[in-house]
């Protein structure tokens, strides 16, 4: 869909594509230089931009302390939309059961 007028932010874009390089390194995580080589960015901005994700509740430091990972908040936010898939098929399926009924 295109539209005439562009609302993206380069800096949220990058913080997004940030949360989808750190997808799949939950156990290790990634050290701040191999996210900026992948993100071809300096460091001091993956700095700032995981200290926005820690603050958010998104990111966490590993227990040694050198790398970064996505933290259980993003699992919990799938849990909970598994959740909300699970009801609406259960009201679905009430649904359909209701005007069954012969």
């Amino acid at each position: 869909m295109s539209r005439s007028t562009d609302y993206t932010n380069a800096a949220q874009q990058r913080v997004l594509r940030l949360i989808n390089l750190l997808a799949g390194h939950e156990l290790q995580g990634l050290a701040p230089t191999a996210i900026s080589r992948s993100m071809g960015c300096s460091t001091s901005v993956v700095t700032r931009d995981m200290a926005n994700l820690h603050t958010a509740g998104w990111a966490e430091r590993t227990p040694d302390g050198d790398r970064w990972r996505l933290s259980p908040h993003v699992v919990q936010i799938s849990l909970r939309h598994a959740a909300a898939i699970r009801a609406g098929e259960q009201n679905l399926q009430d649904v359909v059961q209701r005007f069954s009924r012969t």
